[in-house]
This record gives structure tokens, sequence and C-alpha cells, in this order.
């Protein structure tokens, strides 16, 4: 694993950064974002569709690990751009849903 410092503003900025240098905007409208996520989330369903838990955590950590990391990596670029054309917030969004979780699953 590399050893670095990454926020989530740095990575908001890095993949806002790659879209504008190739002038990527067309498909930035909610619907186009919110299907490459659902085939791109549906793409990495395929690596453990047909697995057991423990066989999916294994396949995940080993054999099918580049795979799984590419699909996790588009599904979050995704979600990055959507909130980019939408002026969302990410940290805060996660920090509102986290409270919101936690009022609804408490801890026992």
């Amino acid at each position: 694993m590399k050893d670095r410092d990454t926020n989530v503003q740095t990575i908001r900025d890095t993949v806002l950064s790659f879209q504008n240098a190739r002038g990527w905007t067309v498909w930035q409208n909610a619907r186009n974002v919110a299907i490459s996520i659902c085939l791109e989330a549906s793409e990495l369903l395929e690596i453990f569709q047909w697995c057991d838990n423990a066989e999916a955590d294994r396949k995940a950590r080993e054999t099918d690990r580049e795979h799984f990391r590419e699909e996790l990596a588009d599904v979050l670029i995704y979600c990055i751009s959507m909130a980019n054309a939408y002026d969302v917030d990410i940290a805060t969004a996660i920090e509102e849903k986290l409270e919101k979780n936690a009022k609804k699953y408490p801890i026992k």
C-alpha cells in the first residue's frame, strides 16, 4: 500500500482536474452518471455473485483483487463526478449521512 496523505478533497480535485483536462462534461448529468455508477457496481457484483461471504472476501483480497480495485475505483470516480457536477460537498454529505445512520442503527 502506498504511504501518502490523501483526503476526500485531494481525490475530488484530482478527478475534477482529470475530467476538465479532457473536456468531459457532456456525460455529466444526473441520469448518465447514475447509470454509470449502476453499471460499474454491477460489474463489481459479478465478481462475487455466486460466492458465499468467505469466498467473496478471499476473492476481493486475492484472485480478483485487481478487477475489484478497478471497479471500485470506477464507482468512486463516478460518485465524485456526480458530486462535482451538482456542487455537493462529499465530506459533509458523508458526515450527515453517518449521523442519520447512527440514529437509525444505534450501537447496542
